[in-house]
């Protein structure tokens, strides 16, 4: 029990550090001098019991924990894009949702060290096919858990709240079938 006290307070400490550095941007953010990325929410059901899990990978920068997320690409759509950084960062594919599930905020660190604001438009993806190889295999690590551990490990808050009302909305479309 203490441990895991232990590592909610530490998770509460990060999700504070990043709401106070993301407070430095509120003029950024406020006037639309934003970069947008698109992601995917990469799910699957499991046989075992009547839950689902979802897959994580780390950032290349910095190993942090995210979901697969990438910039426009010019000629495809947000949930296509979303697709394809899960496939190219986690070699998964699957249905794709084109309405986007929701929207979080976070600060891109670029290769000159400067930082961005980007928002985030969040696609959920059940994979379907899983591929040993694909063109970031061994760039990232990958893991699949539960959406709870998820949201423990990743750093945003918004994105935190968005992958547990995700598991919620999985948990209730399984029931309707």
């Amino acid at each position: 029990m203490g441990s895991s006290l232990s590592a909610q307070q530490k998770a509460l400490r990060r999700s504070e550090s990043f709401l106070s550095e993301l407070a430095s941007y509120t003029d950024d953010l406020l006037h639309g001098r934003v970069h947008e990325q698109y992601a995917a929410i990469c799910y699957r059901k499991t046989r075992e019991c009547d839950d689902a899990e979802m897959l994580v990978v780390t950032s290349r920068e910095s190993g942090r924990w995210v979901v697969p997320k990438g910039w426009p690409i010019k000629g495809k759509k947000p949930h296509e894009v979303a697709a394809i950084e899960a496939y190219e960062e986690a070699g998964v594919r699957g249905k794709v949702k084109k309405k986007p599930f929701g929207y979080f905020t976070y600060l891109k660190q670029l290769a000159d060290g400067s930082r961005v604001p980007c928002i985030v438009e969040l696609h959920l993806l059940e994979v379907d096919q899983m591929f040993q190889d694909f063109p970031e295999r061994g760039q990232r690590r990958i893991e699949w858990v539960s959406f709870i551990e998820a949201a423990n490990r990743v750093r945003e808050p918004e994105l935190k709240g968005l992958l547990l009302a995700a598991e919620r909305k999985v948990r209730k479309a399984r029931g309707k079938k």
